[in-house]
């Protein structure tokens, strides 16, 4: 025996396996249909299908029990393809033609068997309807023969699917398969609000949901004590509103009052029996609810809305462009990054024309060295450093006339004779100047100036 689904699972039946093929789950197989033939997949095989069968009441031995032909060809899988295109025009004409008999009925869905012979029409009605008109104008207008079968709500959210408020897909069109009655009772013993928009389904009823833990709330609520919607204390009757069946807790409420107080199941019954006694005490004695469950810590978020604007990052970058620039400028004598020799000090420098003579001094204070300004012997002029304007100098370059250092030679500048004393140095005025008149001002710059 094997069990075959029917449109992607909205019709289900079983079929004998005569031929005794292995038959795998998902696998296209082709049955006995209604005078002919029909195609569907297998949902079941092997013992699991007895089961099912013991639980639909079916009888497995019943000789008229249809059964598998043979796998499902090329042919027969186009020819189911082609009466499938049918169904969704056929279900638009088949409402126009019972609207205009105007039959309290509404058609879900119409199903065409695969070689196009036979087509069940499932449809939905509070009422009886007295189809027997409509049974003829369909078999005439699609010429096949015509089965009415009606179903209830939830068979028809079973045939349309859909997704559930738990985010999964309908129980009813996956694999639930018989409904069972629900009532508000189920909801009363779960402690859950008469909330009919909640409570209810796609189909319009009540949840399904709602008896998968009915028993397991049943259980649990036979260790409470009976009779104890309401008790007696000194400030008035207490009315019980919630079973707490998880930690065994009683909720009561007093007149007058929004507050709830937990009590425990020993204590309600110790109060019921002094209410019996004709004893009221004077408070309920509520427990301390303490939940267990570690308090989340919020991170904490830092507005950093309007601390920058354009303008600071204009400075940023203003400030960047300046600093390439400062790197990009000549560090050399003859670059182009100092200033005119007009717009400088008198102690800049360079200065050789202006200012006081005596300004520049000898700096190396050792007496040893020229002065800077000054020609020097060889015919070697010294090349200008930085100076001035914010820029710092640099140490004046070794001269190319006079030897670094070699055999023979003192390296001690103290034991060198004074400058006066050294032949081929002309006399230094006061500051270290040479006695020679300065040479004429010329208009253009001068060698090693800027």
């Amino acid at each position: 025996m094997v069990e075959v689904s029917f449109n992607n699972g909205s019709r289900k039946d079983f079929y004998r396996n005569n031929a005794l093929q292995h038959f795998e789950k998902g696998e296209q197989v082709t049955v006995e249909g209604v005078s002919g033939v029909d195609v569907g997949e297998i949902n079941l095989t092997g013992e699991i299908v007895r089961v099912q069968l013991k639980k639909r009441g079916a009888n497995e031995f019943d000789p008229e029990m249809k059964k598998v032909l043979r796998r499902s060809n090329e042919r027969d899988i186009e020819l189911l393809r082609i009466n499938k295109a049918r169904e969704a025009e056929a279900l638009i004409r088949a409402r126009a033609i019972a609207r205009q008999l105007k039959l309290e009925m509404k058609v879900s869905e119409v199903e065409i068997q695969a070689d196009g012979r036979k087509a069940t029409f499932f449809y939905i009605a509070d009422d009886r309807v007295d189809f027997r008109e409509l049974i003829k104008i369909y078999a005439g207008e699609f010429k096949v023969k015509v089965e009415m079968r009606q179903i209830g709500a939830r068979q028809e959210a079973a045939k349309v699917g859909g997704i559930g408020s738990c985010g999964r897909e309908l129980c009813c069109s996956t694999w639930l398969t018989d409904f069972k009655s629900v009532n508000t009772t189920a909801a009363r013993y779960q402690n859950l609000s008469i909330n009919q928009t909640k409570l209810s389904g796609q189909c319009g009823r009540l949840k399904c949901c709602l008896n998968y833990e009915l028993d397991t709330y049943l259980d649990a609520l036979q260790g409470f004590p009976e009779r104890a919607d309401n008790i007696k204390v000194a400030r008035g009757v207490a009315t019980l509103i919630k079973k707490d069946i998880f930690k065994n807790l009683m909720w009561y409420v007093l007149p007058e009052s929004n507050k709830q107080y937990p009590l425990t199941i020993e204590r309600v019954r110790k109060i019921q029996s002094l209410n019996a006694q004709g004893i009221i005490p004077d408070e309920l004695e509520p427990v301390d609810v303490t939940s267990s469950k570690p308090k989340e810590v919020e991170p904490e978020f830092v507005d950093v809305v309007g601390q920058i604007s354009l303008r600071s990052l204009e400075k940023n970058d203003r400030k960047r462009r300046q600093q390439q620039q400062q790197k990009q400028r000549p560090q050399g004598p003859k670059g182009g990054s100092l200033p005119p020799r007009e717009q400088r000090g008198p102690s800049g420098p360079g200065d050789r024309q202006g200012g006081d003579p005596t300004a520049q001094g000898d700096r190396s204070g050792g007496g040893d060295r020229p002065s800077q300004g000054g020609p020097r012997q060889g015919g070697h002029q010294r090349p200008q450093g930085q100076g001035g304007h914010g820029q710092p100098r640099q140490q004046p370059q070794q001269r190319q006339g006079r030897p670094q250092g070699g055999p023979g030679q003192d390296q001690n500048p103290q034991s060198r004779p004074p400058r006066e004393q050294r032949p081929g140095n002309r006399p230094l005025q006061q500051g270290g100047r040479p006695q020679q008149p300065r040479p004429p001002k010329t208009e253009g710059p001068q060698e090693g100036g800027a």
